[in-house]
């Protein structure tokens, strides 16, 4: 997938807008993990495509679980898939039998985060709260400048997931698309949105330095997951961003790992 990708093209127009420009990266476990020493990254949160066919999604899976099973205290892995795609359920069942930890990054890259797709996500969300784990959802800001992957994905369409599934530990990619300031309202909207997670990723495109002291008086540094969109980004220039920002020690940490292991494992030992 990684060094022959127009093979898998057709039939896949979503790994096709997004692989086919030759600047677009992708990476093997061993480069991530060279990357992660580079970092400075103890642990990194790892997972494959939201492929239209299934038996490609199982061919993903497996690497990224073979990945694991070869760097267990440095890769976690979730599963990832179509989850509208026929025996989607079985999959993350044989993933979650297999010690992946989660679920994610599922994409709608063409009607968003519309009715048929949170529907389509019943069965996936159910085996994910029954099993207490994440579930990770691609989102992004539904204004300003168009890029690949960029989806028509709404602020009321992600306040429904929230609110279709308020018993799952749901994790919004790219801050959300910020429907966390909508944490700000007096009325309705901080109560459905409380089980939401707000990943860092793809933030130096998108944001100034000052989005990380604004969502942590919004929504605490417990809520924000720091994410790279590694091979697309490298985690320095997150670091900057977090240090120019203000943000101080403890915060810092929350962000930097403490909040994803206690949103993973239930506790944290992380002081950054």
């Amino acid at each position: 997938m990684r060094d022959d990708r127009e093979r898998f093209f057709p039939g896949e127009p979503a790994f096709e807008m997004l692989y086919r420009p030759e600047k677009s990266r992708l990476a093997s476990a061993d480069e991530l993990v060279q990357a992660m020493d580079e970092g400075g990254v103890d642990k990194s949160v790892v997972f494959g495509f939201p492929w239209a066919d299934i038996e490609k999604s199982r061919a993903h899976n497996d690497y990224v679980i073979e990945s694991v099973n070869r760097f267990p205290d440095r890769l976690i892995g979730f599963c990832c898939l179509d989850p509208l795609s026929s025996g989607a359920d079985l999959e993350v069942e044989r993933c979650f039998n297999a010690g992946l930890a989660g679920v994610g990054e599922l994409a709608f890259y063409t009607g968003g985060i519309d009715t048929a797709a949170i529907n389509g996500l019943s069965s996936i969300m159910k085996i994910c709260r029954e099993k207490n784990v994440p579930i990770m959802i691609h989102t992004n800001e539904p204004v300003g400048h168009e890029y690949p992957g960029k989806t028509p994905v709404t602020p009321g369409q992600i306040l429904d997931l929230a609110k279709t599934y308020p018993e799952n530990k749901i994790i919004l990619a790219h801050w959300g698309g910020g429907i966390f300031f909508y944490h700000l309202m007096k009325k309705e909207v901080k109560d459905i949105l409380a089980n939401l997670w707000f990943d860092t990723a793809a933030s130096p495109y998108l944001y100034d330095a000052r989005i990380y002291s604004i969502a942590l008086e919004i929504i605490g540094s417990e809520k924000i997951l720091f994410g790279s969109d590694y091979p697309l980004l490298q985690p320095a220039r997150y670091y900057r961003d977090i240090d120019e920002s203000g943000v101080d020690k403890a915060a810092k940490g929350a962000i930097l790992g403490g909040s994803a292991e206690k949103l993973l494992f239930g506790k944290t030992g992380f002081n950054g």
